[in-house]
């Protein structure tokens, strides 16, 4: 019999976690142990979201007892269990051959993705070990368990779904990012350490506006992370996102001269490719000002010190409108710079 708020009294004893109730109340024939409140959360839900595992013991030895009833939000009994760390009721519920240890709720998320959320690794350990959870569920964000045990620092959980050999690390959410875009632009350089040492992960994937991981730490001024990143063999640094933009343009526009020179050490690094707007590295930090990144840029001899954007504008003519005179000196110093260059008024 229910109450006005929907919870029966079963409900309610599983709720405080009585377990003389609950076993007086399941010894008569004609109780239902599948009884929802208004959330839709049976006496088994609640009693696995709170930690009573006495509780769940005595529910789970009723054959009548549905192990999978999700609540209005989705969530079941594992899932519960799952997010609150509770290991014992996770070992009682994933001792069952009936739970689905994969079951999504109504936002897409797995028992495993809320353990990775909440840094409850006991509990992501347990559900590893079950041979039929897939650790690569994305959620209706297109965020795997992975992905949210590393945003929200959960390093041991991290650290036990890296060690799956079957886990994609390269799925990217619903903004385009991966795992490693993610981690090179917040500078995590832990992640980013223990993404490279797998050798499926692609260094190279970008992000909706065409951005690569070096792109992005390029800008960010991270100089551990574009080290890590180009000690990658297969990282390709010449890589333009939608406008036109390398990572060395971007180093150079940031004003970033450590990863300038970290760039500039790899011999295939091209510090001529321009964007879509034909600016080359050296005409974006001319016109800025930053001698250092121009005398860095200037020291490789194949850098054309002329080379003129789609308005006909060279670098040493951006320096120049700036009064960038410590620049301009530096241009000039170039036996092939040519004052003289022509350029497009307004």
């Amino acid at each position: 019999m229910r109450d006005n708020r929907g919870p029966t009294p079963l409900w309610w004893a599983a709720e405080g976690g009585h377990d003389g109730v609950v076993k007086l109340l399941l010894g008569r024939g004609n109780v239902n142990p599948n009884m929802a409140d208004e959330c839709g959360r049976t006496p088994l839900s609640q009693a696995a979201r709170r930690g009573w595992d006495g509780v769940v013991e005595l529910l789970l030895g009723r054959e009548d007892i549905n192990l999978d009833m999700p609540d209005n939000y989705g969530r079941t009994p594992l899932s519960w269990a799952a997010g609150s760390g509770h290991d014992k009721i996770m070992t009682l519920l994933l001792g069952r051959a009936d739970v689905n240890p994969d079951r999504p709720d109504n936002g897409g998320r797995t028992p495993l993705s809320w353990a990775a959320s909440h840094w409850r690794d006991g509990a992501a350990k347990l559900l590893m070990g079950r041979e039929d959870v897939n650790p690569d569920i994305p959620d209706d964000g297109g965020r795997t368990p992975l992905s949210w045990a590393a945003k929200w620092g959960s390093w041991p959980v991290v650290e036990l779904l890296l060690a799956r050999e079957d886990i994609n690390p390269n799925i990217a959410d619903d903004d385009g990012l991966t795992l490693l875009l993610w981690a090179t632009e917040w500078a995590q350089n832990r992640l980013v350490k223990l993404l490279l040492e797998r050798g499926d992960v692609d260094p190279n994937i970008p992000d909706n506006a065409g951005r690569t991981p070096l792109s992005r730490a390029a800008l960010r001024g991270g100089p551990a992370v574009v080290e890590l990143l180009l000690a990658r063999e297969d990282v390709n640094p010449n890589i333009a996102d939608s406008n036109g933009r390398t990572p060395l343009l971007w180093a150079a526009i940031g004003f970033h001269d450590q990863v300038v020179k970290l760039l500039l050490e790899r011999e295939d690094v091209n510090p001529n490719m321009p964007d879509n707007n034909s600016r080359t590295p050296l005409s974006w930090a001319a016109e800025s000002g930053r001698d250092g990144v121009v005398k860095l840029l200037l020291e490789r001899e194949e850098v054309d010190a002329n080379m003129p954007d789609n308005d006909s504008r060279t670098p040493l003519s951006w320096a120049a409108e700036s009064g960038r005179d410590g620049v301009v000196k530096l241009l000039l110093e170039r036996k092939d710079a040519t004052p003289a260059c022509a350029t497009k008024t307004v």
